[in-house]
């Protein structure tokens, strides 16, 4: 049984670390008889019912495993049971950079296009920027946050591009944002402008409103340059930074290696004063009792409730089941069901209280865990974390994904065997913990290798450039 997992004393099935016979690694294997119709127990909770008798020592997966959730609203009652976090760890400072809004882990100058038709002009004034400061580049990076909406939108569509784009330039990370507009889009200046006070560290341009925008935004970026080019960092609190946790590509492995050592590095930065946002609201969907547990108080707990309800109904409006996750990739890598994938996917949250649920269009300023309102698309759901305030995104993988956000994206292998075969993508292997590696050891080598990354150690995204943003649409196009 060496090369078998079991969670908790509960559970009826155990997870391989190695392939057996023809059952691949991170896969499961009954413990005992489980009858068809009985729940099939991991974590500790169900993850669905046997769809037929399954013997002691069999393979179970998709086609003796099946999803139990509905797609019904359902009531919760609020059992609140909480554990105390740990004791705050010696190392709780970093170098950052002091702002208004908290600190930031980056110096960076973003080009913010308001529309997507005007996102060529806006690379092009990068691009020129970069050439022209390429041996005496004063801050981390500048980056355009390209997208292709903004145009023919209305409703929660145009307040979503809107507000995203506002709250990204507002991230601690920014030392300052230029808005570039078309003139004629949905998505004006003028509503921008309303939102963003006018200072040293904005600036917004109307292409149509000059003869040449390129080099007029080359202009006003300079003037944005000459003022971040002045930042330094100092020594601040962990209470002043904000923390992602995402998982995108997972496996059988992930809820187990990767997931757990963010959620008990989460708990130590919580232990710290910091803020931690967890995302993927879908994805919640069979764990959402876990969360409730530890709501702060009944209206927390009742908006986790109303969140996981809300889009229960969001997927059933447009004739989609709740249980359409996980992915073909998640189901060859062991996941089999969404109970499954979700009670693996909140291991990212810790073990901390709930303070706050946010929607997707909020700005986390609660400290310690906080729920946002996010799909579970890995890029939108990082462009939620980024604009709700992350400076760092945790961000977990077992099948492996080279997706970068526009703030630092650490990526944190599931497996071994995928991290070292894919080195260019991968920040930190939590593989080690499955053959030797202690869980107390590895967490503190990642707290210690995010903390690094917050004082500007590179990111394997931000090597390659791979710093992006998308965001939903509900709604129609004009």
């Amino acid at each position: 049984m060496k090369d078998l997992i079991i969670l908790t004393p509960s559970d009826n099935v155990g997870v391989l670390k190695a392939a057996r016979g023809d059952v691949p690694m991170g896969h499961k294997i009954a413990l005992t008889e489980i009858k068809k119709g009985e729940p099939v127990i991991k974590y500790g909770y169900p993850i669905g019912v046997a769809t037929e008798d399954i013997s002691a020592g069999s393979f179970v997966h998709t086609h003796n495993l099946a999803s139990a959730l509905t797609a019904e609203a359902l009531d919760y009652v609020y059992e609140k049971s909480l554990v105390p976090l740990p004791e705050k760890p010696a190392r709780n400072t970093v170098s950052a950079y002091k702002r208004p809004c908290g600190a930031g882990a980056r110096n960076e100058l973003y080009i913010v296009p308001t529309v997507g038709c005007i996102v060529n002009a806006a690379e092009t004034i990068c691009r020129i920027f970069k050439e022209k400061h390429a041996n005496d580049l004063m801050v981390d990076d500048v980056i355009v946050l390209t997208h292709r909406v903004g145009c023919s939108e209305l409703g929660d569509d145009y307040e979503r591009t809107k507000n995203i784009l506002i709250n990204l330039s507002k991230n601690a990370n920014v030392g300052g944002a230029l808005f570039l507009g078309l003139g004629c889009e949905e998505n004006q200046m003028d509503g921008i402008r309303a939102l963003v006070p006018d200072g040293e560290r904005v600036r917004f341009l109307v292409a149509q409103e000059v003869e040449d925008e390129v080099s007029e935004g080359l202009r006003l970026l300079e003037e944005l340059y000459a003022v971040a080019s002045q930042d330094k960092r100092e020594e601040v609190s962990l209470s002043e930074l904000t923390f992602g946790v995402k998982c995108g590509g997972s496996d059988g492995f992930s809820g187990i290696t990767a997931n757990y050592l963010i959620g008990r590095v989460a708990d130590l930065l919580e232990a710290c004063g910091a803020t931690v946002v967890l995302a993927e609201t879908p994805e919640v969907f069979g764990a959402e009792i876990t969360l409730m547990q530890r709501a702060k108080d009944r209206k927390v707990f009742e908006d986790i409730a109303a969140l996981v309800n809300k889009w229960k109904e969001f997927y059933g409006s447009h004739g989609v089941n709740v249980y359409e996750n996980p992915s073909p990739g998640n189901k060859k890598g062991g996941i089999t069901t969404l109970e499954e994938k979700s009670l693996g996917c909140v291991q990212k949250s810790g073990k901390g209280e709930v303070k706050s649920v946010l929607s997707e269009l909020e700005r986390a300023t609660e400290h310690g865990l906080n729920v946002i309102e996010s799909p579970g698309n890995d890029i939108i759901a990082c462009t939620t974390l980024a604009a709700a305030g992350c400076n760092v995104i945790l961000f977990s993988t077992g099948r492996g994904t080279p997706l970068g956000s526009v703030v630092p994206t650490v990526k944190i292998a599931s497996n071994s065997p995928m991290a070292e075969k894919k080195t260019a993508w991968i920040d930190f292997d939590a593989g080690v913990t499955l053959f030797g590696k202690s869980m107390d050891e590895a967490t503190m080598d990642l707290y210690n290798a995010l903390l690094d990354v917050v004082e500007g150690k590179e990111t394997s995204n931000e090597r390659r450039g791979d710093k992006q943003i998308a965001i939903m649409k509900t709604g129609v196009t004009l």
